[in-house]
């Protein structure tokens, strides 16, 4: 009897310690964004483009927005509701538009608009990925201003140095330092409570923000800025489509824990620490996360402070290379390597495309605003587009996958819909102050994505015009059977009742056929993975032509070679030395024909091109694939 129950005291010993094991990596990946927002938000309001006069009111109406909007978005929006909408176990806006589509399939007009809406929401993200190392470093290192006089012009230079670097050394992958990110995140959410409480004690009559009587109170007095103020505020949730992102990583109860054991408490701190600085001294509204600190800490604060933003850097580049890999498993980007960092984790993930492209944005965005206050003035609008597109794709969830009833749904997705439709319309005249960027380049992603998924249905199109039926092809050689030669040939197709044009190719020029025929169509699933047993599909036509199916989620990287072993049937052999693959490479011409722009279509061809070939993206091996090409005029 005591063995077992040291058996299960242990067992639990153990269940808690991965536990918070857990909650600490939660910490270190999920909550970097939203926790260096203390940096920037309240300077931007006092001192940046809003200028909020200083005064009692002003200040406890400023918290008092900043609290409930991390309680109602953050806490209740995301935390509560949205980490549940889970596509099996993986979040993110390209999961929820795989799972709002999922639950539409009934509504063929309304999937096809959920898709728009997730492009775009993805696109956004993009910029949301560019601003925000930018921001973030650029106020850590500003801290050096307030140490050193005569600073100001080393600060740029100083970030790009710590930008470029944090962008060479992806490649590389996170594996090693990563186990870093959660213990260090964690003393910065505990720095920031501590600071915040040493705030709180000299004026504690900032407390009384907590009613949202200030927040109205404020609208009240200063009709002038109204709902403008919450561009600003919004500055507070940035990072907040993270907790969502990242969710396959860790799960819903390690992020959920992790928020409101420390993340939220550590922030609120902090806010109302830096509003009773203020309050005390109102010169301190030049960088109050800064001076709220005793001298004596301020250079380790500095230093704190800039490893956090590069952590926080680090979680939305992390983040831009998963949704890329989403989005090329479910045909809107060409395919691109993806290069695997890490043997233990599979989410650490490394495209150098993404990398660079990343890299380049930020670097202009530094050189271009140079300095927090003025990045802050375009920072928002991606953020607040995305949590837009998020309550839209919930709200469909809402109804059909979830299946409240209509008296319940529709408040609450209206009270969502409301929130976030006045935070997008307060940031929507920074677009004009120099949000353009993060606007532009996610409407050029969405050209992009939408021209590649366009051009891709058009060139099948435009291929089974030409092509011949299977049965047909199948009734000729069994009427005027060709050479057979020994081996197993797999001829990579879209189409699953069509011949594909590298087998009409090899047999026209070769006149031969393999023993064995496997035709293969590989097909993205809507999910993020697939079960083993799911895998594998295959049907025998005779003359030893097959049809194969081989499912991959949007999560997984589709390696035919090692898919094609869970083949039931001892009539096909996929031993690598008898096994050839056939691959069919299209070249684009771009015409007159019904289709698209013709300057899309010329984009398109220029995609495909340099596009990354079926060879690597599919793990053929090398001395095993033979390529035949064929013009496709659309």
């Amino acid at each position: 009897m005591s063995n077992a129950s040291a058996g299960t005291a242990e067992q639990q010993e153990n269940h808690s310690s991965s536990a918070l094991g857990m909650m600490v990596a939660a910490v270190g990946v999920c909550y970097g964004d939203i926790g260096t927002s203390p940096l920037y938000t309240l300077k931007e309001v006092f001192v940046g483009g809003y200028g909020v006069q200083v005064g009692h009111d002003a200040i406890l109406g400023i918290l008092s927005l900043i609290f409930w909007s991390l309680v109602w978005v953050v806490s209740i929006k995301y935390v509560i509701f949205v980490l549940r909408a889970d596509n099996q176990g993986e979040g993110g806006v390209m999961a929820l538009t795989a799972l709002a589509r999922r639950a539409a399939h009934g509504y063929p007009r309304l999937s096809s608009v959920l898709v728009v809406l997730g492009l775009f929401g993805a696109s956004l993200f993009y910029g949301d990925s560019m601003i925000t190392p930018a921001i973030s470093v650029l106020s850590a290192i500003e801290g050096l201003e307030i140490a050193f006089d005569g600073l100001e012009h080393w600060v740029v230079p100083l970030a790009l140095i710590v930008l470029v670097g944090l962008f060479l050394i992806q490649r590389h992958g996170t594996a090693r330092i990563g186990i870093l990110f959660g213990p260090v995140m964690v003393i910065w959410f505990v720095v920031l409570g501590a600071l915040g409480l040493y705030g709180i004690y000299q004026h504690p009559v900032v407390l009384n923000a907590m009613n949202p009587y200030w927040a109205a109170n404020f609208f009240i007095v200063h009709p002038g800025i109204g709902v403008a103020i919450l561009g600003a505020t919004v500055l507070a949730l940035t990072g907040a489509e993270a907790l969502y992102a990242d969710m396959g990583h860790f799960g819903r109860k390690p992020i959920s824990r992790a928020w409101f054991a420390l993340v939220l408490p550590g922030l609120v701190l902090n806010y109302f620490g830096q509003g009773a600085m203020i309050l005390y001294n109102p010169e301190a509204a030049r960088n109050p996360f800064y001076l709220l600190a005793p001298s004596w800490a301020l250079l380790p604060m500095v230093a704190l402070s800039t490893v956090a933003t590069v952590i926080a850097s680090q979680a939305v580049i992390s983040g831009a290379f998963s949704l890329t890999r989403q989005a090329i498993q479910l045909g809107f980007v060409p395919r691109m390597f993806v290069q695997h960092t890490s043997s233990q984790e599979q989410g650490q993930i490394y495209i150098a495309g993404v990398n660079w492209a990343l890299m380049v944005g930020v670097v202009l965005l530094v050189l271009g605003f140079e300095s927090s206050a003025a990045l802050a003035s375009a920072y928002g609008v991606a953020v607040t587009g995305t949590m837009l597109v998020t309550t839209l794709l919930m709200g469909v969830v809402l109804w059909l996958h979830w299946k409240w009833p209509l008296w319940l749904a529709i408040p609450f997705f209206c009270m969502m819909l409301l929130v976030d439709v006045l935070f997008f319309s307060a940031n929507l005249p920074k677009v004009v102050q120099g949000g353009a960027f993060p606007v532009v380049a996610g409407i050029a992603l969405f050209i992009l994505m939408t021209t590649w998924k366009r051009g891709r249905q058009l060139l099948v199109e435009r291929l089974d015009e030409g092509s011949l039926p299977l049965p047909l092809f199948i009734a000729s050689i069994r009427s005027q059977p060709p050479h057979r030669v020994q081996g197993t040939a797999v001829f990579l197709t879209a189409r699953s009742d069509a011949v594909p044009h590298a087998l009409l190719h090899n047999l026209l020029h070769n006149q031969v056929l393999h023993e064995q025929v496997v035709l293969l169509t590989v097909v993205n699933e809507d999910s993020p993975r697939v079960a083993t047993d799911r895998r594998f599909e295959v049907d025998a036509y005779g003359e030893g032509f097959f049809r194969v199916l081989l499912h991959f989620g949007f999560m997984e990287d589709p390696d035919i070679p090692a898919a094609l072993k869970y083949c039931h049937l001892n009539e096909l052999d996929f031993s690598p030395m008898r096994t050839t693959y056939f691959l069919s490479r299209e070249t684009v011409i771009p015409s007159r024909r019904i289709g698209m722009a013709r300057w899309r279509e010329g984009l398109f061809a220029f995609l495909l091109k340099n596009a990354n070939g079926n060879l690597r993206y599919f793990n053929l091996p090398l001395n095993r694939v033979i390529e035949l090409g064929t013009q496709v005029e659309i």
